[in-house]
């Protein structure tokens, strides 16, 4: 199993309906890719990090997660909504190894 992470803060203010809709595509094109599982979107709570949401998702394996980064629905929401309206972002991709 992969988990695939991406914490990152928008350009647009909190609260805005700009914020909102964002995030509503992201769940919505993102989680709908086939191979996508367990696609959750949370908010940063704490005040250690300027990051503000985050993207977690769960793939079978590497060709599962390969197809998804290959996916011309993710890929036309990275071009189209992610690059223009995302600030800063850190990904993650995790394996458990216990």
């Amino acid at each position: 199993m992969i988990q695939h992470t991406v914490a990152f803060r928008l350009i647009h203010p909190r609260g805005s309906e700009a914020e909102a809709d964002f995030l509503a595509a992201g769940r919505r094109v993102l989680a709908s890719i086939p191979g996508v599982e367990d696609f959750a979107l949370s908010e940063q709570v704490g005040k250690k990090s300027p990051l503000t949401w985050h993207f977690s998702m769960l793939f079978a394996d590497e060709a599962t997660y390969a197809a998804y980064n290959d996916h011309p629905d993710h890929l036309h929401f990275v071009e189209s909504r992610w690059l223009p309206e995302v600030a800063e972002f850190q990904e993650w991709d995790l394996v458990e190894v216990l």
